[in-house]
């Protein structure tokens, strides 16, 4: 839960997650965020859920009201006529809708799988990277400069070899990397950025999913290549320019594979 003294209000970070704010709230928000991983981190998951119900159900949502449902039609059933009556019907069938007549309508997506935990992993990795890419001041925990130490000390709090890509023959320069919460424990997360400032994220986590090859996940404004290599999955984001976040994906893969990573 947010501090009573805090700045930054739980409606506010719901809001923020909306994108409802205004745009000078919305930057002392995502401020905040960077300098308190915890709500951050909880911020991510909501992210992560609201997500996942929009994919899941959001064609759904958007269907017309079944005409058995409609307003005029349960009253015209009830033979109420009165303004009065209207109203409270209005609102009796809307909550009816709601609570208990979804059970019917939605009842067709109920035997859908719900998403996986690969797939939640990496709706995780697309939202730290929307957090923390927009950062100037505090984008990374630990520079790209200390390299050494970033790779030591990851690998400790991750249980595994980190080998952090070396990405600059292709045009992008680490800014450092930070550690993370992950669905099977710690994760890592890298960020590298490219001449005309553009920046692109690396997140990996352990993972239970089968080994995969490169699968795409589209986004509007951000899109993302994932797999899995060794129980480990690997997540690379950046702005929704496919060719390029591919040949960035094959790059890192490669070093992976390459590498061959260790667990301890």
């Amino acid at each position: 839960m947010i501090e009573r003294m805090s700045p930054v209000s739980e409606d506010e970070l719901h809001a923020f997650i909306d994108g409802q704010l205004p745009p000078d709230r919305r930057e002392a928000v995502a401020s905040w965020l960077a300098e308190n991983p915890e709500q951050a981190a909880m911020v991510a998951a909501w992210r992560a859920q609201a997500e996942a119900i929009r994919t899941r159900y959001g064609a759904v949502a958007d269907e017309p009201v079944p005409e058995r449902l409609q307003i005029e039609n349960v009253l015209r059933m009830t033979g109420a006529v009165s303004r009065k009556w209207l109203a409270m019907a209005a609102a009796a069938a809307t909550v009816a809708f709601l609570v208990g007549g979804t059970a019917g309508w939605f009842a067709r997506g109920a035997s859908a799988a719900a998403p996986s935990g690969f797939e939640t992993l990496t709706a995780d990795a697309v939202e730290a990277h929307k957090l923390y890419v927009v950062e100037v001041r505090h984008p990374v925990e630990v520079p790209g400069s200390e390299r050494a130490h970033m790779t030591q000390w990851l690998t400790k709090r991750l249980g595994y070899e980190q080998r952090i890509p070396d990405l600059q023959a292709i045009g992008l320069k680490l800014v450092g990397g930070r550690l993370l919460p992950g669905p099977k424990g710690a994760a890592a997360f890298y960020m590298y950025e490219g001449p005309s400032g553009e920046r692109f994220t690396i997140y990996c986590s352990k993972a239970t999913a089968p080994e995969t090859a490169l699968r795409f996940k589209q986004g509007q404004q951000v899109s993302a290549f994932y797999w899995v290599d060794d129980k480990v999955a690997y997540v690379v984001s950046g702005p929704a320019d496919r060719d390029k976040l591919e040949t960035i994906s094959k790059a890192v893969w490669e070093q992976v594979d390459k590498a061959g990573v260790r667990k301890s």
